[in-house]
């Protein structure tokens, strides 16, 4: 993996403050233009499903994975890649320390441009994940929140638009019974398949969308070189995982 990504490891709240502050300032000079063109997801049937034919900068949108690799962290990555096409960092927030960095570059991601974040506490996780949301320079962020309150989602909600990014929150099917500040929340879940060698398919299904029609679904295929995609190594465990994300 290359060295140029950068990971922050369990860092206490003063030196999260510093290092945030650093890497925010350096990413001011790679400011993303304004631009009114909602995100494509990568997938034009994904695209051709949601209201304003993508995703509008300054929202959160949510990804529920219906069961065990669903494929919602891929089509997560997939946009996030988009969103920051045109200048701008990712932020991710790790804090399982799962995350794994290769696969994302595999899907185009630029490594230069990846900030990876291991927050030592719950309350430090929302911190930084407000502050990234609220960075101009910040193209997306991609989180995997397990609770939600609605006075903290409405705060991230708040931070995406002054940002003017986009927040991708990975969640469990489980949260789809939870309020949400969402503007677009999609379900997936993998489509069954006789041949191995076969492009993986999914099933994405519009839950909630501004200004659309919900209960629509779609099928996408998963054809690249990516397949199949592991975000999270399957057979490491948590400590070689984080060596071999950190490395």
């Amino acid at each position: 993996m290359s060295p140029e990504i950068r990971v922050l490891q369990n860092p206490s709240p003063r030196e999260l403050v510093e290092s945030l502050r650093q890497e925010i300032s350096r990413l001011e000079a790679t400011r993303r233009p304004a631009c009114e063109t909602p995100v494509s997801s990568g997938f034009g049937p994904l695209d051709r499903l949601l209201p304003a034919q993508g995703f509008r900068r300054g929202t959160l949108v949510e990804w529920l994975a219906f069961g065990l690799g669903s494929g919602a962290e891929h089509l997560a990555v997939a946009t996030a890649r988009e969103a920051c096409r045109e200048g701008g960092a990712l932020v991710v927030f790790d804090p399982a320390g799962e995350f794994y960095p290769p696969a994302a570059i595999r899907l185009g991601m630029d490594p230069g441009g990846m900030i990876v974040v291991r927050a030592a506490s719950l309350s430090d996780n929302l911190w930084a994940l407000d502050q990234a949301l609220r960075c101009p320079a910040v193209g997306a962020v991609l989180a995997w929140p397990e609770k939600l309150d609605g006075r903290t989602f409405r705060r991230l909600q708040l931070a995406a638009e002054q940002g003017e990014g986009l927040g991708l929150l990975v969640r469990r099917e489980r949260a789809r019974h939870e309020p949400s500040w969402a503007e677009v929340r999609l379900g997936v879940e993998p489509l069954p398949t006789v041949d191995p060698h076969a492009p993986r398919r999914l099933k994405v299904e519009l839950l909630h969308g501004r200004g659309g029609t919900s209960g629509r679904s779609v099928e996408v295929e998963l054809d690249d070189e990516t397949h199949p995609l592991h975000l999270a190594s399957p057979v490491a465990r948590p400590a070689s995982r984080r060596r071999a994300a950190g490395a």
